[in-house]
């Protein structure tokens, strides 16, 4: 067993999950605390050009795990394919992004080599030569530190924004590409995949959106969203919003931000009449900035915001939104 730290980055149809940088920065700060050599892999049919965009950050190695059975996706052939080359190179930690696709494989690739999986963590301690996972728990009302009691090789995820992707440190020079091929058996693929589902054409991956502006209860009137769509149009924006307003129906489930949607960390999150229950900042409190705009100055979103504007969003947005234009041109 090497003291080896292995980053299983996500593509899928050949486009590397952005997510997939926040894991390697979480490994090189691994690395650093514990001294352990940093690698990485990705696994695909022919995912030798991912290998080498990653290959760019400061890794020791990176490896292309190829078989034609791995495009299309599925659980099956992820998990025998990697199974096969952990057992191989027997890091003693594998780190992965927490996304639907590793939610749906990494269960099954952990039972299979007899392991537990540490998951959706927010952080990692180093304390006296342990490893700890801190995960959130209740909400994001309490948070836990996590240790593995099992023998290496030892499986967590890190949550959507516990990490900067921009922070990832590039390495003095490529590392190297190593290509290699895994055997899968025709039965091992039991499930025979087909499009992949969304519930609406305009369904949208907001983890993947640089820019988001969410709207809250203060938008007071579904026609009112308005205003927060032509702000987010200005500014190249995603539109989302808190629980209440899709629970009404006023914007699609996908566009929900919060424990119970999805979590998210852009560059600039604009929470527009959103008060901040804990329910929401789950879901995006790893935003780079976070600019809020409430009426009501206590509101729990100001708590954890870089910029708050007290006022009433009918007077400010409207200007906001035109200011933004003429910034463009």
């Amino acid at each position: 067993m090497s003291d080896t730290i292995l980053v299983i980055v996500e593509q899928r149809e050949g486009k590397l999950n952005r997510v997939s940088w926040e894991t390697i920065t979480a490994g090189q700060a691994i690395a650093a605390a514990t001294g352990w050599t940093l690698e990485a892999a990705v696994a695909g049919a022919g995912p030798g050009g991912i290998a080498t965009e990653i290959a760019g950050k400061k890794l020791a190695k990176v490896y292309a795990v190829d078989s034609p059975k791995l495009e299309p996706y599925t659980p099956d052939a992820f998990a025998a394919s990697l199974k096969q080359f952990i057992t191989a190179k027997q890091p003693k930690l594998v780190l992965m992004p927490h996304t639907y696709q590793v939610r749906d494989f990494v269960p099954k690739l952990a039972t299979a080599m007899g392991r537990t999986v540490i998951s959706d963590c927010i952080g990692f301690k180093h304390e006296n030569g342990k490893l700890l996972f801190t995960r959130q728990m209740f909400q994001g009302k309490l948070s836990a530190d996590v240790s593995f009691t099992s023998e290496a090789p030892w499986f967590a995820t890190f949550q959507n924004g516990a990490f900067r992707g921009d922070q990832a440190e590039a390495g003095a020079s490529a590392a190297p590409v190593e290509t290699v091929n895994v055997q899968i058996a025709e039965p091992v693929i039991r499930t025979k995949p087909q499009e992949v589902f969304k519930e609406a054409k305009q369904a949208v991956d907001l983890t993947q959106a640089e820019l988001i502006v969410a709207v809250g209860r203060g938008i007071k009137e579904q026609k009112n969203i308005e205003l927060a769509k032509q702000l987010a149009d200005a500014l190249g924006a995603e539109l989302a919003a808190s629980r209440p307003i899709c629970d009404s129906g006023w914007l699609p489930m996908d566009r929900q931000v919060g424990s119970s949607g999805q979590t998210v960390a852009p560059k600039l999150y604009l929470a527009l009449g959103i008060s901040g229950a804990i329910q929401h900042i789950v879901g995006m409190k790893g935003a780079r900035s976070i600019i809020a705009i409430n009426k009501d100055s206590e509101a729990p979103i100001f708590e954890i915001a870089d910029y708050a504007v007290v006022g009433n969003l009918f007077d400010i947005v409207p200007p906001l939104t035109e200011e933004v234009k003429k910034a463009k041109g």
